[in-house]
């Protein structure tokens, strides 16, 4: 089990995760993970497709698609149980009160034939934080406007095939922040929006999160979009967190070796000796297909036998790392 220790909750943390892993019959896909998020901090969690981010979400909000079981503890402030082990029923009176999600497609996310106004009421309505139907609808229009679409009142009354994406990831903002949560987890939430726009989602997150004191939980590939946004990250491969740390102190000084291959490969001035650009080579292989000890040592350019074993996490208080021949050391 790997559980990150970190200094940024001396007041309690809003999210506790204590080894979680996520399996599919007896192949593991995401195992031993452990963090905390403390109160108003925003904490990305990154790593190329397949290395168990998403699932890593889903298990917090209670969403695994069935066939998948989660282990471990889940713990939020002010929710008595663990939430691995809540029912459904007491579950969804903690999703969307408590701890909120921004999915990366927010078309699928929406009710279709639902105008806009109406499901951002919905969820206000469901745990009882606006006393009427009328009372909603005008915190709806006002969370609309928060969220900086134009003319929110028409918003209000648009489906969400009327808008553009831009405009529906503003939209699932609105609903995720309605009931001002305690945590919000964003999954990958720009990923289809062009450059202008995705600036601009990122910016009107991190000033929401910061002015409602939220914990944010930032989910991407991008490390850019982390660098942008959150204080500390947490890189995950292979289902299991490799190294995590202040996000300058990563970005600048990374130990893990996948980790200095994220950051090569995002570098698009840096070419090798053909002048082409940086890349890990191969790619995240299937659960259940990952070699034993130090997940990633076989597209590793440092890996020797030792890495057969499964490394052991180091590294200064508040920089941890699973490597055993971390950046900076000799083999």
């Amino acid at each position: 089990m790997t559980h990150v220790p970190d200094t940024a909750v001396a007041t309690g943390p809003v999210l506790t995760v204590d080894d979680l892993g996520v399996q599919v019959g007896p192949v593991h896909l995401v195992q031993g993970v452990g963090f905390t998020i403390g109160s108003g901090e925003r904490v990305g969690l990154i790593g190329e497709s397949g290395s168990g981010k998403s699932l890593t979400a889903l298990a917090l909000m209670g969403l695994l698609p069935e066939g998948l079981r989660a282990s471990g503890s889940i713990r939020l402030r002010g929710v008595p149980d663990d939430l691995l082990g809540t029912g459904e029923r007491r579950l969804a009176k903690v999703r969307g009160r408590t701890v909120s999600m921004v999915f990366q497609e927010p078309m699928t996310a929406l009710n279709p034939v639902m105008r806009v106004g109406d499901q951002v009421a919905e969820v206000m309505l469901l745990h009882g934080t606006r006393n009427s139907r009328a009372e909603a609808a005008a915190a709806a229009v006002d969370l609309l406007d928060r969220v900086r679409l134009p003319d929110p009142r028409a918003m209000a009354r648009a489906f969400p095939h009327q808008l553009s994406g831009g405009q529906r990831q503003r939209v699932m903002l609105a609903i995720a922040l309605a009931n001002d949560p305690a945590l919000l987890i964003c999954d990958e939430p720009t990923t289809a929006l062009d450059v202008t726009v995705q600036a601009q989602m990122l910016d009107l997150i991190g000033e929401l999160a910061a002015e409602r004191n939220t914990a944010l939980l930032f989910i991407t590939h991008d490390l850019a979009v982390v660098a942008t946004v959150c204080q500390r990250v947490l890189v995950m491969y292979g289902g299991r967190v490799v190294e995590t740390g202040d996000v300058y102190d990563v970005f600048t000084t990374p130990r893990h070796r996948y980790t200095e291959g994220l950051i090569a490969a995002s570098d698009l001035s840096v070419v090798d000796e053909r002048g082409r650009l940086r890349t890990i080579p191969g790619a995240v292989p299937n659960g259940g297909e990952f070699p034993d000890g130090c997940l990633f040592r076989t597209r590793c350019p440092a890996a020797t036998t030792r890495c057969e074993r499964t490394p052991e996490w180091s590294g200064a208080p508040g920089h941890g790392f699973a490597c055993w021949h971390p950046v900076g050391e000799d083999r």
